[in-house]
């Protein structure tokens, strides 16, 4: 089966040499639409129990954290190189700049690991703080900025309280890249309220952005959220895509991104007892090799 986007595998095999693998590390941090500095509540989607692994504890050390994650995968791929991923809510949420670099350097100093991936928000990523990541990329990719931008539309932002805006991503974008720093971006399709047309505008808007990476997937809902229950009340709907519903939008979003631009992947995937819908019961890879399929028809 040929190849009809450029994938991650792509991007990690022109910086690094053998097979990566990332692992979680939950630091401890929370988001500033939580904690009051831009608001409460925080992302309408958002329970951290749904992608947050059981190696991924808060309160252990990152580098326990890590060890654990090593010797999960260690028994089965032993020649595993790995990247360090900050994953949960908002990794760059502190004014204490020195706190931060030291336990990214402490990411990076645990036998094995490569590279760091920092999960954070667009309005969270102050130039000094740059200026820091900058000395540690001591080779293109040693350090990415992963921001969750979710969507280019502000009235969909606004609507599930990520208290920042569209231009935020495209600033905080543009000023990691000049800091010689690799940048993806992290999207949800079926947010309350989107069209199809205002989904594949959002993939146009990040075409133009001078990104290495991008992450889709579908809106799910979660047990214990805001959106939950704001769809339980009857506020709104979504858009509980169907499976070929879904396949046919990411095959429109393949046709239209940047080609340039490695899709890091398509869907998530919640553990069963929190998630509502839509349950469709396919592994990741699963669904790849549906779209793949699609793909192949098509050419």
């Amino acid at each position: 089966m040929g190849k009809y986007y450029r994938d991650y595998a792509d991007y990690l095999a022109e910086r690094f040499d053998g097979k990566m693998q990332k692992l979680t590390v939950n630091a401890g941090f929370t988001c500033p639409n939580r904690d009051g500095t831009k608001g409460y509540g925080g992302c309408t989607y958002c329970n951290n129990q749904a992608f947050n692994p059981s190696f991924a504890q808060r309160g252990e050390s990152v580098t326990s954290q890590l060890e654990k994650a090593k010797h999960f995968f260690a028994r089965k791929y032993p020649d595993m190189r790995y990247l360090a991923y900050f994953q949960a809510y908002t990794n760059t949420h502190s004014s204490d700049i020195d706190r931060l670099i030291a336990m990214y350097e402490e990411a990076l100093a645990v036998d094995g690991v490569d590279g760091l991936i920092i999960g954070t928000r667009p309005d969270c990523m102050p130039d000094k703080l740059l200026d820091r990541l900058a000395i540690m990329n001591v080779f293109p990719g040693r350090v990415m900025v992963e921001y969750g931008a979710e969507s280019s539309h502000d009235l969909t932002l606004e609507r599930i309280n990520r208290c920042h805006t569209w231009s935020d991503t495209v600033d905080a974008v543009q000023r990691t890249v000049k800091a010689g720093i690799d940048v993806g971006l992290h999207l949800i399709l079926g947010l309350p309220g989107e069209t199809e047309e205002m989904m594949l505008h959002t993939v146009d808007s990040v075409s133009e952005l001078p990104i290495k990476t991008v992450k889709f997937h579908q809106l799910q809902v979660i047990r214990g959220t805001q959106l939950a229950k704001d769809i339980a009340d009857g506020k709104y709907n979504v858009n509980t895509f169907t499976i070929e519903d879904y396949i046919s939008l990411c095959v429109k979003i393949i046709k239209r991104i940047n080609p340039q631009i490695a899709i890091e992947r398509f869907t998530s995937q919640s553990p069963d007892d929190l998630l509502i819908s839509p349950r469709w019961g396919l592994k990741n890879y699963e669904f790849v090799n549906l779209l793949n399929k699609r793909l192949g028809d098509m050419n």
